[in-house]
Parts: structure tokens; sequence; C-alpha cells
């Protein structure tokens, strides 16, 4: 006969899960330009993606062998993986990376892809039937002014953007919301292992042609660019990608992308504690209309929480 407490304690647990994966994806999504930030003096951006895609799409592959888990039995659903994995990752990431490059300011590149929770919500309704509510339009609106203010005291002092870095920072924008919607159509069946090794695997392919095309490829392999290496591979594209794509599974998309409102203000707390940049007052508003901002969208609904 099974022990009802026990039952009780294993419903407790699996409930305190969910309700941590967004506080623990913001944390792990935010520690992104910080390791890109370590590692940027030692590599060129496309070089470093591809070598970091490989080891991800090797990792995940061993580990998908050792659990055995399902592999795509058709061609569409390979198709669909490789897609979403070029968008999120090839896509998104090469797009910020180069743009830091280009010596495009941190603060808007933050900025202008926190625009992704208010296209994620505009196209949400038409293709997933989502009705986005008064309020929560009221949290994403809020949720942009919050960052606006963080990055406000890095935009003030940064030099104009050029006209490269801007249009890869949109690109990187366009890439990251298209990659979340399309995941959120297409990828609700896939396994996280073996669906990761496609997407990585796509993404090395086309990075490394791309890196080859236009960079030298040359690594200066120190101890810091190897942490910064490891760091973004475990942690950000195993770690965070993954609770990413189960927030989308089990969320509305908008909801999941509103989460990215966190993400700069997080990221301005630890850039405070790592490198001692300046926290202005401003930031601290921001990052409490930020955080108001996301409550207001992800909030359920009075008469859901008395159901």
């Amino acid at each position: 006969m099974q022990n009802p407490s026990g039952i009780i304690q294993t419903k407790s647990n699996a409930s305190l899960w969910l309700q941590s994966m967004p506080i623990l994806f913001v944390l792990l999504w935010s520690t992104g330009f910080i390791g890109s930030r370590y590692a940027s003096p030692y590599s060129e951006p496309l070089t470093f993606l591809t070598l970091r895609m490989a080891i991800v799409a090797g990792l995940l592959f061993i580990a998908s062998i050792v659990t055995r888990a399902p592999w795509p039995k058709n061609i569409t659903s390979i198709r669909h993986a490789a897609v979403a994995g070029l968008l999120v990752h090839a896509g998104y990431l090469g797009g910020v990376m180069c743009a830091l490059k280009n010596d495009m300011p941190v603060g808007l590149i933050a900025l202008i892809t926190c625009l992704q929770p208010i296209l994620t919500a505009l196209a949400a309704g038409p293709l997933f039937g989502e009705k986005i509510t008064l309020r929560q339009w009221l949290g994403l609106a809020l949720g942009l002014v919050g960052v606006g203010f963080v990055v406000s005291s890095k935009l003030q002092t940064a030099h104009a953007p050029n006209l490269s870095g801007m249009g890869q920072t949109v690109f990187a924008l366009m890439s990251i919301t298209a990659g979340t919607l399309y995941q959120k159509r297409h990828g609700g069946n896939m396994d996280l292992r073996t669906g990761g090794v496609i997407q990585y695997a796509a993404c090395a392919v086309v990075l490394g042609l791309l890196a080859a095309a236009t960079e030298t490829m040359h690594i200066n392999w120190t101890v810091q660019f190897s942490f910064a290496l490891a760091w973004l591979c475990i942690v950000l594209s195993l770690g965070a990608i993954s609770l990413l794509y189960l927030l989308i599974r089990r969320g509305e998309a908008a909801k999941t992308a509103s989460l990215f409102y966190l993400v700069p203000p997080v990221t301005a707390l630890m850039a405070f504690i790592l490198f001692d940049e300046v926290l202005t007052l401003w930031a601290i508003v921001g990052m409490a209309i930020s955080a108001l901002g996301v409550a207001l969208v992800i909030r359920k609904p009075a008469s859901r929480q008395l159901a």
C-alpha cells in the first residue's frame, strides 16, 4: 500500500520544481553575456560558436546513446528540429556575438532583443489562438520600459552604433522570436536529447561554413577561455536551452517570452558583482518595473486561482 504522505511529498516537489523553472531559466540565461564577455578576446565570434555547437552536439549524442533516447522517426521531424535550432542558436547567438564584435553597445543589444516578448505576443494570437489580455499587454509594456531604464545609463556613455551592428542585432531579435514560435508549433514532441543533437549539429555545420569563409578560425586557448567555453556549453546550451524548451512546451508563448525582460536586469546585477560596473538608481527602478511587468503577464487570472 502506498504511503499517502509520500505521494503528497512527491507532488509537492514536482510543483516546487515547476515553479522554480522560470527563475532558474532567467538566472542561467543571464550568464550568457557574462560568459561571452570572458571568451570574446580569445576567439572570433563564429569560430567560437562553431566550437560550442559541436561540443554540445557531441555531449548530447553520448547522452542519447547512454540513455537510449528515441530518435526522430521521419525526415519531417528532423527538418523541424534543425530549423528551430538554426533560429534559436545560430541566428540569435550569431547575430548577438557578431554585433558585439562590431562594437555594438551591449545595452542597445539588450534593449533591441527585448522587443521579443512584444513580437511573440503579436504572433501568438494568429498562430496559436492565445488571447493576450489588457493586463498582459500592460505587463509587456512595463517590462520593456523597465529594460529601458536598466540600459539607459549605458546608452548615455556608449558611442553611436554602426549599421552592421544594428542589422546583426535586429537579425538576432527576429531569429529568437521566430525560433521560439517555431519550436512552440513544431517541437512539442521533440526529445530534448536527440532533438538537441540535430539542432546543435546543424548549427555547427552552418556556422562552421560561415566561419571558414569570413574568419581566420584562430583560437587562443587560455584558462579563462576554456572556463567560459565550458560554462556556455554546459550551463547555457544544455541547461538554459532545455529549460526554455520545457517552458515553451508547457506554457503560453507570450508568457514564456516575457521572462526575457528579466535578463538585462539580472545581467546588470551580475556585471555589478563581477566587473564592478556601475548600478544606477535608474537601473534599480527599471529592475522593479520589469519584475512587475513580468508578474502581470504570467500571473494566473483570479478565476483560475480560485478553481
